[in-house]
């Protein structure tokens, strides 16, 4: 086995140290792996600048990869050579400039939602995409979920350890309540609300709901992706982009057309900037006759009377 070179092992501790999610901690470690590959030695930190801004214009230049692809790349370098290696002199991040498209997110109706869910076979992915659109969630913040997280007095869910390493609180409808408390005890798994059930869980417990009880891990999101998959194609809806994700795009552009501010939305979707909020205001079925009822509502309330001459 290859040892690993002193200053990406110490990289892995530094950003350890900053308890950032452990996705992005092996994308960051991927990228300097792969920088050093490409440059043709042992460990990233052999190379300069003008090797880097090579690698980082082949990546835009040749594969094609999005902004927020490249966007990652270059933290994860930027990360790596100043604030780990201390080559705070480097000025080649200055002259980096990435565009980063902003794809029109794919928003279902309240009556598609609502077809989509009862497509879905298992009652396990039923459960956790009825989460993910009550309460926006993302993929892999419902996938962790804990039980402890729910808290049924105050009436909301904390999501622990979100992107960014983030903590919010969402609220829960008491309805969803019942059914989230229904399903757990379905398998009364100690620590998640969708436990994983694990390869050979056949052969280990026969049952199902056994199997969920035991289980050490939470659910597995690329089989809940699959599950989103097969009931795209049994709920015949030919809406393009249709996927996880579009559960919490479906959700902002509700509520917001429920009347919620985007201030709050913002707080319950997680977002760091009310500018990434605010896309959701051009996606709204609001309809004129909503509108022109507002209208009549304001005029009437705080426009006087006309004097009569």
């Amino acid at each position: 086995m290859t040892p690993i070179p002193e200053s990406l092992s110490t990289f892995i501790r530094f950003i350890q140290l900053k308890s950032l999610r452990k996705r992005t901690e092996e994308e960051y470690v991927r990228w300097v792996v792969r920088l050093a590959r490409h440059g043709g030695v042992a460990c990233a930190s052999l190379l300069g600048q003008e090797e880097v801004l090579g690698f980082l214009h082949g990546l835009q230049q040749n594969h094609g990869y999005e902004g927020s692809t490249l966007n990652q790349a270059v933290c994860a370098l930027r990360l790596f050579f100043r604030d780990h290696l201390g080559r705070a002199d480097w000025t080649c991040w200055a002259q980096i400039r990435i565009k980063r498209s902003v794809p029109i997110p794919t928003v279902l109706s309240r009556g598609e939602v609502r077809t989509l869910l009862g497509s879905v076979k298992e009652a396990r992915f039923v459960a956790v995409f009825s989460l993910m659109v009550h309460c926006g969630l993302r993929l892999g913040e419902a996938c962790r979920m804990e039980v402890t997280h729910l808290d049924g007095a105050r009436g909301v869910l904390r999501v622990v350890n979100g992107k960014g390493g983030k903590n919010r609180e969402v609220p829960v409808a008491p309805e969803m309540f019942a059914r989230l408390r229904r399903w757990w005890k379905r398998h009364r798994n100690p620590r998640y609300l969708f436990p994983g059930l694990g390869s050979g869980w056949k052969d280990k417990f026969g049952c199902r709901l056994v199997a969920m009880r035991e289980a050490r891990h939470p659910m597995n999101e690329s089989g809940v992706q699959q599950a989103m998959k097969a009931a795209v194609l049994t709920s015949g809806l030919k809406k393009a982009g249709i996927c996880c994700h579009a559960l919490r795009h479906s959700y902002a552009t509700h509520l917001l057309e429920e009347g919620v501010s985007v201030r709050q939305l913002q707080s319950y979707l997680g977002h760091s900037s009310i500018e990434v909020t605010a896309k959701y205001l051009h996606l709204t079925t609001v309809s004129e006759t909503k509108v022109q009822e507002a209208l009549r509502r304001l005029y009437a309330q705080v426009i006087p009377p006309a004097a009569e001459h």
